[in-house]
């Protein structure tokens, strides 16, 4: 009987490898076509990976906590030729070998990580030759993101020392924590071993695809000079709303929505520079930061400032159910232009949170609390619930006056979410 491969698809346009979490079926097992056989996770999401046709697996090439590039095959499954042909699958050629499984190293694409690991100590590699001043003394309790004593410049990597740490699945940002006992402070030989050694000693574990994407993420926006500039707001007017609407919004969406009108009124802010041009956003969409097992999800709300409040619940709601249950498609977490992230939810007052790579400003919502103030009307301190929220933006595209309006404006809507 013909045998059908079953490939790691292309879950999405950047995604070029993921982690296979689940084994869902066994060798023998009969299946259904786009049955979801296997569970696997990407840098931006869970997903399931289907069946091409019914039939019976006979094989599973794969195992739990591999990663698997795609076009990879991940098992065999035995059909009928009517079968095949009914629901147009591909079966292995004579020789045994799918035409269109990845043959060489050029056919796969190009991984900024890999997973290599020696013991218990987990090593990642990335590509590039170049170390961002190297050369400079690093404060150890910012391993990874160099805070330099004095400027002198980038250093080259010789030959020997990149075969070293290619072979070692060391990059160069993993170094750049190392005070070089070279000339002028270069990293030499004997200070990697040394370093590798010290590092074997601690207890690790593999980083799941999803922080490595966290990770990446944060290294990418940190390049740009990020400020932050916050304010208190007023929370009753939102809490009293929200007690008496029928549906409950939530907390974050209405941060959300204001957000989308005050840059409606001021697009500079989410402008995003490309070498001498700043960008002006096309729609509004702005993001929903979520917290998920071992890193964020992100989904993205279109055109938030085009629909009400009451019409946004919906869309609010199931996206951040799906990104909570990691079924996020990618494409759902694309094209923002600003996010929204409360902070608020873990307890925190204050926070400088971090902006997408692709995006220029983050909005942050602190935890809610009773403050008194005093009121001349009753000529007495009142209670009243205030948080405290934080915009962190390249100031590169704005400063802190343009800043300073937006999140006036954003205080404004909040206060009469009658209208939003």
């Amino acid at each position: 009987m013909p045998k059908v491969p079953i490939l790691m698809p292309q879950l999405g346009e950047s995604i070029a490898e993921a982690t296979v979490l689940r084994l869902l079926v066994e060798p023998g097992a009969t299946v259904s076509a786009d049955e979801e056989i296997f569970e696997v996770e990407t840098n931006k999401a869970t997903m399931g990976v289907t069946t091409p046709c019914g039939g019976t697996v006979a094989e599973i090439l794969i195992k739990e906590g591999d990663n698997v590039v795609v076009g990879a095959n991940m098992a065999l499954i035995e059909a009928t030729e009517e079968e095949i042909e009914r629901t147009g699958s591909s079966p292995l050629g004579a020789d045994g070998a799918s035409p269109t499984l990845p043959t060489s190293p050029e056919s796969v694409p190009q991984q900024t990580a890999s997973n290599e690991t020696s013991g218990d100590v987990v090593h990642f590699k990335t590509q590039g030759e170049y170390i961002e001043n190297s050369s400079l003394k690093v404060q150890p309790s910012v391993r990874g993101l160099p805070v330099p004593v004095g400027l002198k410049g980038a250093h080259y990597l010789s030959p020997r020392m990149k075969a070293r740490m290619d072979e070692l699945g060391i990059s160069a940002s993993d170094i750049a924590a190392i005070v070089g006992s070279g000339a002028g402070g270069r990293v030499t030989i004997e200070d990697l071993e040394q370093f590798i050694q010290y590092v074997d000693e601690w207890p690790s574990r593999p980083a799941s695809m999803m922080r490595r994407s966290v990770a990446d993420s944060m290294r990418r926006s940190w390049t740009r000079p990020l400020a932050s500039a916050g304010r208190p707001i007023y929370m009753d007017p939102i809490l009293t709303h929200r007690k008496n609407h029928p549906h409950k919004p939530g907390i974050t969406l209405y941060f959300v929505r204001a957000l989308a009108l005050a840059i409606a009124e001021h697009p500079e802010a989410a402008g995003y520079l490309v070498g001498g041009r700043i960008l002006s956003p096309k729609t509004i969409d702005i993001g929903v930061a979520v917290q998920v097992a071992d890193g964020v999800m992100v989904p993205v709300m279109r055109r938030v400032n085009e629909y009400t409040l009451d019409e946004l619940i919906d869309e609010y709601n199931n996206l951040v159910s799906q990104a909570r249950s990691r079924r996020l498609k990618p494409e759902a977490q694309q094209g923002g232009i600003a996010t929204v992230t409360n902070f608020g939810g873990f307890g925190l007052t204050f926070a400088s949170p971090m902006p997408l790579p692709s995006e220029s400003l983050i909005l942050g919502v602190g935890a809610v609390s009773k403050t008194p103030v005093w009121s001349d009307e009753v000529e007495a301190f009142i209670p009243v619930a205030k948080a405290n929220i934080v915009t962190t933006f390249d100031h590169r595209v704005v400063d802190g006056g343009d800043i300073g309006r937006l999140m006036q404006r954003v205080a404004d809507f909040l206060q009469r979410p009658e209208y939003m």
